[in-house]
């Protein structure tokens, strides 16, 4: 998994509530499971006119104009600025992925369904809390003529707009490690090789007769 960098991005404002995973991407989508080639699908029931099928070229499917992703602003959005319970509905780590590989890095909102947002540090995408009114805030500011640029700051856990205006946030410490060093669940484990390999050799030796 890449390790998050501090960046500056574009803020793209979805001003919808309860938005589950399978408006995320579709189920027609989930037969895949190689993480990446999710991002032309994300959003695909609303994004465009036509139904999405698996392999499909979107580059010439009819858009549908009124949706936030289609709108020139915010097609190079890095963050996604949304309302509470963001990702419910069935768990499936196809929503983190669809969402990276579209390019979204950090999504805002006042909640989270459970499932997803633990997905989520699983998969690269940091995903944070704010009060429903510094949303509304946001929202007021990223619908303007101009897009809204936050710079991201993790290791200090601040959001910097254009105008200066700083918002601190809470992320757990664990979470946050395993972002700053690129770690998914392969790699956590991975930083115990030496323990597990050890505990393998003691367990050999104590109990022989359990590995013929």
């Amino acid at each position: 998994m890449q390790a998050f960098a501090n960046f500056t991005g574009v803020v793209a404002p979805l001003d919808r509530a309860n938005v589950d995973t399978d408006a995320i991407i579709p189920k027609q989508f989930l037969k895949s499971i190689k993480r990446s080639g999710f991002g032309p699908y994300l959003f695909d029931e609303w994004r465009y006119l036509d139904h999405g099928e698996p392999d499909m070229d979107c580059t010439h499917r009819p858009r549908n104009t009124e949706f936030v992703l289609n709108d020139a602003r915010y097609q190079s959005a890095e963050i996604l600025l949304t309302r509470e319970n963001f990702g419910c509905g069935s768990s499936r780590e196809h929503a983190p992925w669809a969402l990276t590989d579209f390019g979204i890095r950090v999504i805002l909102a006042p909640s989270f369904a459970d499932i997803f947002f633990n997905n989520c540090f699983k998969n690269g995408l940091l995903p944070i809390r704010l009060d429903a009114a510094v949303i509304d805030g946001l929202f007021a500011k990223a619908t303007g003529a101009e897009p809204l640029r936050i710079a991201v700051d993790l290791p200090a856990q601040t959001l910097t707009l254009s105008d200066g205006q700083v918002i601190a946030f809470e992320v757990e410490a664990g979470s946050k490690h395993r972002l700053i060093e690129g770690l998914d669940d392969i790699g956590l484990t991975l930083q115990e090789a030496d323990t597990i390999r050890a505990y393998e050799e003691h367990r050999r030796a104590e109990a022989p007769w359990l590995f013929i």
